[in-house]
């Protein structure tokens, strides 16, 4: 076993070598600290596009696989990825070893976050979304800021940035930290305000159940002093149970009236939704974004809360909150076909299913929403949720499921069943459909979607490149009867 002393980040770090390298957050890591001046070695298993082109681009050699041969050129620090179990190679060379290891948000907190006013993005949905639009809006705003964030934001071509100005943004997971470290990663930052979007029961494979969650949430909650600010969605009856203990600072944001931060007037203006902020029920500030939906007005919310925590001006977070383009794989068009269009979204919780098919669906009103989606989170692969995604659901006209794709993972009796889903759709009154694999829906679909339509592909994994191949199959002219 790894000795406990060692789990430490060393005052000179010259060298550093990661272990599972070609994880988007580890990948980034690896990236900061090189452009930080340190040497980088990593090392994977499956090392392939794109991952293995952003770090062969930076110059930062990957070695496929794991052996402790990795480990020969002795560095100062290794840090160990969350995917990494402890009788991996290089983990168990690791401990015969003298050197120094941590985990990734360790490592981030150290690296990016040091010196710097830490402002973190919690919660079980909207993190990504929330944590990216608070990045661009300090950046449009001059003070170039430091950012992590779990997806590619289009203004930056990136997932990350290092920037010298005071403040670092960070998406916290609640995910557990490494094998070494099973709490959870926001644990290891002290931010100055942190958002809490929302607290729900997910991660089952981490979590038995919802109170598990809580403690999570609770104990990082406790983390915050009363110098530090939490900014929280304020119709979350979970964070009501939970808020009255913090000794930080709190801020209430969303649409009832005991929230200290409300959205008025909202009114959609495609491609922009217009609405008005309010502090304690007055008029604080008229803005617009590109987002759709009411979660990410919510999300636009906590973002004007803690911009303005920080000092800046209605007129700054106006001009961020226009320009933002978004977050890669949210509510991303990945192209129009026939006048068809393809979306790629990253939802797979009920709940994100939900918001998301009620957030784009006004904004494509000429034709149907079409509903594709893939259960293949460790959540979703389990009947935990089985009477839940039926409701979620009923904001689509179309509807297509495919069998989970690694549903072998999970015990018989504890695996969500895709059929019996879209036998309830059927029952409720909606039209919707079985697939054993991705090739049917994008044989269906293509044949089924008309000029108007929009094709919502919703799923956390690649899903079998299914954008491109819908597209390619809606480039085709359909076939004369």
């Amino acid at each position: 076993m790894l000795a406990v002393e060692r789990n430490r980040i060393p005052e000179v770090v010259r060298s550093v070598h990661l272990i599972a390298v070609c994880g988007t957050a580890m990948g980034a890591l690896a990236a900061m600290l090189q452009e930080m001046g340190v040497a980088v070695s990593g090392s994977d298993r499956n090392v392939y596009p794109p991952m293995s082109h952003f770090l062969a681009a930076r110059g930062i050699q990957v070695r496929e696989g794991f052996d402790p041969r990795n480990l020969d050129h002795g560095p100062d620090l290794v840090v160990v990825g969350n995917a990494v179990t402890a009788d991996n190679p290089e983990a168990r060379a690791l401990a015969a070893a003298g050197t120094a290891y941590c985990s990734l948000p360790q490592a981030l907190n150290h690296f990016a976050g040091r010196g710097k006013q830490t402002l973190l993005v919690a919660g079980t949905h909207g993190k990504t979304t929330t944590s990216a639009l608070l990045a661009w809006v300090l950046h449009a705003a001059g003070l170039d800021p430091s950012f992590m964030v779990g997806g590619i934001l289009p203004n930056f071509d990136s997932n990350y940035r290092l920037g010298r100005g005071p403040y670092f943004v960070v998406e916290g997971d609640e995910y557990d930290t490494a094998f070494f470290d099973k709490g959870a990663k926001f644990l290891h930052f002290r931010p100055q305000a942190a958002v809490i979007t929302s607290v729900e029961f997910d991660h089952a494979d981490i979590f038995p159940d919802l109170a598990a969650v809580r403690r999570a949430f609770a104990r990082f909650i406790g983390t915050m002093g009363p110098g530090s600010t939490i900014v929280a969605w304020e119709a979350d009856a979970n964070l009501d149970d939970l808020l009255p203990a913090a000794t930080a600072r709190v801020e209430r944001y969303g649409t009832g009236a005991r929230a200290l931060w409300q959205l008025s007037g909202v009114e959609r203006r495609p491609p922009e939704t217009h609405f008005t902020v309010l502090r304690e029920g007055s008029a604080w500030g008229a803005f617009a974004t590109p987002l759709m939906g009411e979660h990410n007005l919510l999300n636009t919310l906590a973002v004007v809360a803690v911009a303005q925590g920080i000092g800046l001006t209605p007129e700054q977070i106006a001009r961020g909150l226009a320009t933002f383009k978004g977050v890669r794989r949210r509510q991303e068009v990945r192209g129009v076909r026939r006048g068809v269009t393809v979306m790629d979204d990253f939802a797979h919780h009920p709940t994100a299913v939900r918001e998301t098919i009620r957030a784009v669906k006004p904004f494509y009103p000429a034709g149907r929403l079409i509903a594709v989606f893939e259960p293949r989170t460790n959540t979703s692969m389990r009947r935990i949720f089985q009477d839940r995604y039926p409701e979620a659901f009923q904001g689509a006209d179309l509807v297509c499921i495919r069998q989970p794709p690694l549903l072998s993972k999970v015990p018989a009796g504890e695996r969500f069943s895709s059929p019996r889903l879209v036998e309830d759709l059927r029952r409720g009154g909606q039209d919707a459909h079985f697939f054993e694999d991705t090739g049917g829906i994008v044989d269906f679909v293509g044949r089924e979607a008309r000029e108007g339509d929009l094709v919502l592909v919703m799923s956390n994994g690649g899903f079998d490149n299914i954008h491109v191949r819908l597209l390619e199959r809606l480039g085709v002219d359909a076939p004369r009867g």
